[in-house]
């Protein structure tokens, strides 16, 4: 899957959210890149960087940058058999980092099934 198409397989799981959380989401950004920067393993599928919104207090709008979900492109390929995987994949690595901006950690994801 070249990368246009898996960029509109993460547009179309981002459309799937509920309008509400759509909404309720604040200042960040969703990315795809190939590979995820060094030191975080090959295998990686997504990743959250910010402040999610139930830290946030009075200091962080001053010039706060947006957060940032990435989602990966080859290691996400690597690990689906075909289209139709990756199309499931993407979704749930697009639903997992966005309840990390909802301040949702990996074990409450786990017990939900979007790990």
């Amino acid at each position: 899957m070249g990368h246009e198409e898996f960029e509109d397989a993460v547009a179309d799981a981002l459309d799937g959210i509920p309008a509400e959380l759509a909404r309720a989401m604040d200042n960040v950004v969703v990315l795809v890149e190939d590979d995820p920067p060094e030191g975080f393993g090959s295998d990686l599928l997504g990743l959250y960087e910010g402040t999610p919104l139930t830290e946030r207090g009075t200091w962080w709008a001053a010039g706060a940058l947006p957060d940032r979900i990435t989602v990966f492109r080859r290691p996400t390929l690597a690990v689906c058999r075909d289209r139709e995987h990756v199309v499931e994949e993407v979704r749930v690595t697009v639903v997992h980092e966005v309840a990390h901006h909802f301040g949702i950690d990996d074990a409450r994801l786990h017990e939900l099934g979007w790990a």
